[in-house]
């Protein structure tokens, strides 16, 4: 499913895609993914800095002062976290030029209007967002954490006092939690923060996974389209 997306995305926007592997729930909750995902940058910087054994196809292909996060849905809150983290480290040679979370699961223990009012879809559903998170959270947490609601007023450090990387924001607006994604989003732009906003229209969370609809349905089509465009123009941008 993900290989069809992103070797679309590689061969488009001229881009080396590295995909990260990542210690799954429950037996491993989190911080570990998002350990994890840092860990992976880390890596690009020993291997750039020539401290591990070479991967000479990457090292003589790759531009490691322009390295993008990318990530859809619980992916995308990895993405928000390494690019926390980036900010407090020298990476160098490693720059990270920008973060692309794509309907990240950013959400709230107190349901919101979108997720009471707007369509399920077989990609999201309320009862995978309370499964999913019962399974990944710290035993004991809510969905009140740091992770999944990362502009929530009991996090710190809070946004505007993080080093952040310019971020290519993608929501969907028939997304179920759309509007805790855009709570994230006007934080953001609150914080002063280099945001820009990517909407879709006509569609739900994770739309441009699903290749039976991209086939047949031409406004999935569309969207996806669009989506593509917009990360590889912010790509080119930066």
């Amino acid at each position: 499913m993900y290989y069809t997306v992103y070797t679309r995305l590689a061969r488009s926007a001229g881009a080396i895609v590295v995909s990260v592997y990542l210690r799954r729930a429950p037996e491993h909750r989190l911080p570990a993914a998002c350990d994890d995902g840092y860990a992976a940058l880390l890596w690009l910087r020993s291997l750039a800095q020539g401290k591990v054994e070479p991967e000479p196809w990457l090292g003589e292909n790759a531009d490691f002062s322009r390295v993008f996060l990318i990530g859809d849905s619980s992916g995308g809150n990895i993405v928000h976290q390494v690019a926390a983290r980036s900010g407090n480290d020298d990476l160098k040679p490693v720059k990270v030029a920008g973060a692309i979370p794509i309907h990240p699961g950013f959400v709230r223990k107190e349901r919101s209007k979108s997720e009471q009012e707007q369509p399920q879809s077989p990609f999201l559903t309320l009862d995978m967002v309370d499964k999913f998170l019962n399974l990944a959270l710290p035993i004991g947490s809510t969905k009140d954490h740091p992770i999944t609601c990362p502009m929530g007023d009991g996090v710190v450090p809070k946004i505007q006092n993080l080093n952040l990387p310019p971020y290519l924001f993608c929501v969907a607006d028939c997304d179920l939690i759309k509007d805790t994604e855009m709570e994230f989003y006007e934080a953001m732009k609150k914080a002063g923060k280099d945001v820009e906003l990517l909407l879709n229209s006509g569609v739900g969370h994770s739309f441009y996974l699903n290749k039976i609809a991209f086939d047949n349905d031409p406004t999935t089509a569309k969207e996806t389209e669009k989506l593509f465009t917009g990360i590889i123009e912010f790509i080119k941008k930066h």
